[in-house]
């Protein structure tokens, strides 16, 4: 248990690293990207978040999963605040976060690629399976169990299998 006077924002960060996101529970909400800052000023935390996207149903469960984490190590002064801008992407996620999707059956997003210009139809790369790695793939929905995930069909071995969409 790290005591209140002692924790360092590495700390809080360390403890948040266990707080898995509930719609993929096999990576953190650090992993995901979406803790964007921690400060500490004394005893008081201050957690700046940003959701995956605008209206995300699992953003206040995250905060009460990250609060209960810490109180579980004394630490109770806790504030959030949630920014949007910059916006969330999947770049934040690390090549770690990436192979545990795969592991998981979730075949992880590419890179997004920014060139400055928004188009109205996104031309979108093969999507490996992550099960048998066959890249002869289908997409059959835009969106699969959550908004941030695309339902795909592997042409190769037939296993339906969830994709992470790049943001």
């Amino acid at each position: 248990m790290v005591a209140p006077a002692v924790i360092t924002p590495d700390a809080v960060y360390e403890i948040l690293g266990s707080v898995m996101d509930p719609e993929v529970p096999v990576i953190s909400v650090v992993e995901l990207g979406i803790v964007r800052q921690v400060t500490v000023d004394g005893a008081h935390v201050a957690i700046t978040i940003t959701p995956t996207y605008s209206g995300c149903p699992a953003m206040r469960e995250m905060e009460r999963d990250m609060a209960a984490a810490l109180g579980a190590h004394g630490v109770t002064d806790v504030a959030f605040a949630t920014v949007y801008a910059p916006a969330w992407t999947t770049d934040w996620m690390g090549p770690e976060a990436r192979e545990k999707l795969r592991k998981f059956g979730i075949a992880p997003p590419s890179p997004a690629e920014r060139d400055g210009l928004i188009t109205l139809t996104r031309a979108r790369a093969a999507v490996p399976c992550p099960y048998c790695g066959a890249k002869d793939t289908q997409l059959k929905s835009e969106f699969g169990s959550t908004a941030c995930k695309a339902i795909h069909v592997c042409n190769s071995c037939q296993q339906p299998f969830d994709e992470f969409k790049p943001l």
